[in-house]
């Protein structure tokens, strides 16, 4: 969040029709400031201008594809500014970019309904764990249910931290029987995975269970880094109690 003090405002100027990967130049810019935590930007379209190449560009009737001019303003403290000038760069093009010395005087604030709650706040843990995936096909049975909506109970029975299932559009497997998705394949066994994250300890003692559900799949075991953000379940319960 900005502070009053010294600070550094930025002026990105570039064409309305310039692109990045694909992407409107502006709104890649946008999107990119957004990401890096910027205060504020602010994006605005000219009604006539030229550049370098020394073109007119307006929005009258019979030039209606001309290319405008765009501009990107933030304002930003001068330690985050250095951080994303070097990118800024390299996106700009043959675009100007603009930095000036300014002085916030009086910082924006957010409003009530958008302030976050401090005890909201979201804790980032940090640890080791192991990824499971298994591999099956959509048809699979378990007493005549869908095997993957059976292993997902299973393993929330289990209390394992939880479970992802993805439904895959081509693939074979053991058999080497093409299964793909699409109007002339309907009764084709499409390819399912379920991803598990949890602690070595709790998945091993998982695979008796699996043993018995899975006849015909593919269960492979990764090393993993987790980083989680979750918010303080208990800071959660004290609030709950204090209601009246």
């Amino acid at each position: 969040m900005l502070q009053a003090g010294p600070a550094k405002k930025v002026s990105i100027y570039v064409g309305e029709d310039h692109q990045y990967h694909g992407q409107s130049l502006y709104a890649a810019i946008l999107d990119f400031l957004f990401y890096r935590g910027i205060a504020g930007v602010t994006v605005v379209r000219g009604i006539a201008g030229f550049g370098a190449d020394h073109h007119l560009h307006t929005t009258r009737i019979e030039r209606l594809t001309e290319n405008l001019p765009v501009k990107i303003e933030f304002i930003e403290s001068p330690e985050k500014t250095a951080e994303v000038l070097p990118k800024l760069h390299e996106m700009a093009g043959t675009g100007l970019i603009e930095v000036q010395d300014t002085l916030i005087v009086k910082p924006s604030e957010v409003s009530a309904k958008h302030a976050p709650q401090v005890s909201a706040l979201p804790l980032k843990r940090e640890g080791k764990a192991k990824l499971m995936r298994i591999f099956i096909g959509e048809n699979d049975k378990w007493h005549d249910k869908p095997l993957y909506k059976a292993l997902v109970e299973a393993l929330r029975a289990n209390d394992l931290a939880g479970a992802t299932v993805y439904q895959g559009i081509l693939g074979y497997g053991a058999n080497r029987r093409i299964h793909r998705e699409g109007a002339l394949h309907l009764s084709h066994d499409r390819p399912v995975m379920l991803s598990v994250v949890e602690s070595e300890e709790k998945l091993r003692a998982f695979f008796p269970v699996l043993d018995q559900m899975v006849q015909q799949g593919l269960v492979v075991l990764s090393d993993v880094d987790v980083i989680k953000y979750t918010h303080d379940s208990r800071e959660g319960e004290r609030r709950k109690e204090a209601r009246p």
